[in-house]
């Protein structure tokens, strides 16, 4: 990391050829060593060990979990952080009054709560406290853990999560919404429910217990915000998971359940996972899955037994592209990964997670079932930019599992290093599958088309290097984090060739692999895999598209024809609410592509 830091003040100094030879005999090295790194032994990872009791009819669970910490900094710490992902809250919250028919206030947001934490080794109370409006839990040691040593402590917590509107989460709702993001350009900001409900008999638990929060050196990540990013940082730990719950409540976590027991009111689960990030769980009593094998890898596919179809098509796109990056990346630490539909709220269209990934049920659209006649004509017409939308989206989700899930990042500071490098992949799956000539499709209608339109209904270019929360909404955030950073993977391909890009990206994900990443690693392995004559060209190619406004020499400017066929106003124009039908009425392939974008 140092040596990282330092190549990029000697480039920007002018002293170009004396970071070659740095490049050369300090960088490679680092890299190949990285690569030959042996597995780190079990008893030196972290480890959740998590009894959860689950009421799915009351959408409320209650657990243990023992956590087995290691410090891997250099100095003594006593002090240890988790995120409770579930009490996130927007800024202007208000928290609403209502009573259910026992007289209980309902919440419309999940809640963690901690009630004990104990030393495993003595069973001695542990005290702790909330900061940062209880988003993060503080737990004060008695004693200090050295560095390389290591804790074991018991947190005792409960938690329940509302139940959302199916309203909320239909394709018509989803599609108006985007409409609506576009040409308000209203602010929208991640919210614990989105990830965290009970909806259409189905239960999504994203975060249901408390997770150490991701650390650099002696540096906790502690902070949470609310932003129309991914919020969870983590870092990578095994987990054995024991889920009880009702007979005929499925359950679904990143790996198959090793055991299944059978009990006179309860059924009990048990769960392993090595050097994941997270574990989410889905729950259901109407849930089926499909599974492929890939080489070592199971791939499955979730879903409501009227989405088979739809269903079975995503498990096929998961599998060719699960395929297509081990052959392109390396190999995933993982063996499952799982691709389910889940019911989203409008705002969101997935949601990625360490072995497990989930589309909104409304974009699993079988045109030929009867209950589409029912649906409006705008919606039916649009049956192949529908299908094409979903295909891209689950490549961009398996992708997630390389960049994300596998290659940790700050997601809510640098963006770009997972959701650019998956988007970019999505294409790369399309190269690999349908040619150049879909691919050259994907790029215009999937990438330079959403910057496009963005544009075209006034959005302002950005630099593509902005922290999560400074962007307005999912339209802003999709033309630019994830339009301009792909295009800029594509413009390093093009400069490099595929075997030094290839390389380059095999080099970076070997070599952070397990671990978190910034940009500054991403930046050294394009550069180090360079041949000496192009690595000016390498670094002038990241700050072009990420640190510079130059989306309409590079993308394109706003399209008047595109406005006029829209029935925008002129950009001079105040946008008003009675604008919002009209673009809606005109809504055609294009628009459809750019508006239902799934991220």
């Amino acid at each position: 990391m140092v040596c990282i830091s330092f190549r990029f003040l000697c480039v920007r100094c002018g002293k170009y050829l004396l970071f070659s030879l740095l490049a050369a005999l300090l960088i490679a090295p680092t890299l190949a060593s990285n690569q030959n790194r042996q597995p780190t032994p079990r008893e030196k990872r972290i480890r959740y060990d998590i009894k959860l009791a689950l009421n799915f009819d009351e959408r409320t669970y209650s657990g243990f979990e023992q956590v087995h910490w290691v410090n891997r900094g250099d100095h003594a710490t006593s002090t240890i952080f988790f995120h409770l992902y579930p009490n996130m809250r927007a800024p202007d919250y208000i928290a609403p009054n209502q009573k259910n028919e026992l007289g209980q206030v309902t919440s419309d947001e999940p809640r963690l709560e901690v009630s004990e934490v104990h030393a495993v080794s003595t069973n001695a109370l542990i005290p702790f406290s909330f900061d940062d409006l209880q988003t993060t839990l503080r737990v004060n040691l008695r004693e200090a853990v050295q560095p390389d040593a290591a804790v074991d402590i018991q947190i005792k917590f409960k938690g329940s999560v509302p139940e959302i509107d199916p309203e909320e989460t239909g394709i018509v709702t989803h599609v108006l919404q985007q409409v609506s993001a576009a040409i308000r350009s209203e602010r929208e900001l991640r919210r614990a429910r989105d990830t965290n409900f009970m909806c259409r008999g189905v239960m999504m638990l994203a975060t249901s217990f408390p997770i150490l929060a991701a650390r650099s050196g002696d540096d906790w990540l502690r902070k949470i915000e609310p932003s129309i990013g991914d919020s969870l940082t983590t870092d990578a730990a095994d987990f054995d998971v024991t889920i009880e719950s009702a007979p005929g409540v499925m359950i679904f976590t990143p790996v198959v359940a090793a055991e299944l027991t059978h009990k006179e009111k309860t059924d009990s689960r048990h769960f392993t996972a090595e050097t994941v990030r997270d574990f989410a769980i889905i729950a259901g009593r109407n849930l089926k899955s499909e599974e492929h094998r890939i080489g070592d890898i199971t791939v499955r596919s979730l879903f409501r037994a009227d989405h088979e179809v739809i269903a079975q098509r995503v498990l096929n796109i998961a599998g060719d592209a699960l395929r297509i990056y081990a052959a392109k990346f390396g190999p995933l630490p993982l063996k499952t990964v799982t691709i389910t539909e889940v019911p989203l709220v409008s705002t969101l269209g997935s949601a990625e997670f360490a072995g497990l990934g989930a589309i909104a049920s409304a974009f699993y659209v079988d045109f030929d079932s009867p209950t589409m006649r029912n649906m409006p004509d705008v919606i039916r017409d649009q049956r192949a930019s529908v299908e094409d939308s979903l295909e891209w989206t689950v490549a961009r989700v398996v992708a997630h599992q390389w960049w994300g899930a596998t290659v940790g990042n700050d997601a809510g500071r640098e963006p770009v290093l997972d959701e650019s490098l998956s988007n970019w992949s999505a294409l790369l799956y399309y190269r690999e599958m349908h040619g150049e000539q879909q691919t050259t499709n994907a790029l215009e209608e999937q990438l330079r088309g959403v910057y496009k339109v963005y544009r075209t209904f006034g959005g302002d270019d950005m630099e593509a290097s902005r922290s999560s929360r400074e962007y307005r909404n999912s339209f802003q955030y999709a033309a630019i984090v994830s339009t301009k950073g792909a295009l800029m993977f594509e413009a390093l391909r093009q400069l490099l060739g595929d075997e030094k890009f290839f390389a380059a990206l095999r080099d970076y994900y070997s070599a952070n692999s397990l671990e978190v990443a910034d940009m500054d690693d991403l930046r050294g392995a394009f550069i180090a895999g360079a041949p000496v004559e192009q690595r000016r060209a390498v670094s002038r190619t990241f700050d072009r598209w990420l640190s510079s406004k130059r989306g309409d020499e590079d993308i394109g400017p706003p399209d008047p024809k595109l406005a006029e066929e829209l029935g925008l106003p002129p950009r001079t124009e105040t946008k008003g609410d009675k604008t919002m039908l009209t673009p809606f009425a005109k809504l055609g392939k294009f628009f459809w592509q750019q508006m239902t974008k799934i991220r």
